[in-house]
């Protein structure tokens, strides 16, 4: 991934050196040294180089934006540049005629990363999280008395 950080040319490395304001510094194994005396341009560099070469990790929630709507479902983009699909099954728990009756283009949504289909493809799920505070619902288990 470190090409990706440097980009053609070094354009990438280079625009994260002028918005950061931060010295970032790449060595031949890999290892990305970012330098400045001010604090909040090394958080922005490394946020600017963490979104480029971080994975989403399966189980976490995410914020993201619906960015279309399609008749099974709505992709949202949630991780950087990465877009996934909520499956009409996985917005609410009740059945939706459509996606567009809850969900409109540009609207922040709460997501959970279910994983990958076999396609390589991101699966989402809106109806695990609660929208108002982001937290995971969890399934109530039936106490054994």
């Amino acid at each position: 991934k470190i090409r990706e950080v440097i980009g053609s040319g070094g354009k990438v490395i280079r625009e994260i050196v002028e918005v950061s304001g931060a010295k970032v510094d790449i060595n031949d194994d890999g290892i990305i040294k970012i330098a400045s005396p001010n604090g909040d341009s090394i958080k922005k560099a490394y946020d600017m180089i963490h979104s480029i070469v971080a994975e989403p990790e399966e189980g976490m929630v995410y914020t993201g934006t619906v960015v279309k709507i399609v008749d099974f479902g709505a992709f949202v983009n949630f991780f950087g540049k990465r877009d996934g699909l909520v499956h009409v099954s996985q917005i609410e728990n009740r059945r939706l005629n459509h996606p567009s009756d809850v969900l409109k283009e540009g609207q922040e949504v709460k997501v959970k990363l279910l994983g990958f289909d076999d396609r390589g493809k991101v699966r989402l799920s809106m109806k695990v999280v609660d929208q108002e505070t982001g937290e995971e619902i969890k399934k109530e288990e039936p106490t054994a008395e």
